[in-house]
């Protein structure tokens, strides 16, 4: 085997592992945004329930 295939295999051979790592790397990404989407999801929700469930402030009548 000249040395240009051994080049070319071992090429090739690196193309699929750098883009078997990009996939996995895309995955974790993807997972990561939702778990960040949910969790601020949630933490308006909550800010909402606060704000509607707080007391109602008293009213100051002018003199």
């Amino acid at each position: 085997m000249p040395f240009s295939d051994v080049h070319l295999h071992l090429h090739s051979i690196r193309a699929i592992e750098l883009r078997a790592e990009a996939a996995a790397h895309r995955h974790r990404a993807v997972r990561r945004e939702a778990w960040a989407r949910a969790r601020l999801g949630w933490l308006l929700v909550e800010l909402g329930l606060r704000l509607v469930n707080r007391p109602p402030r008293p009213r100051i009548r002018p003199v």
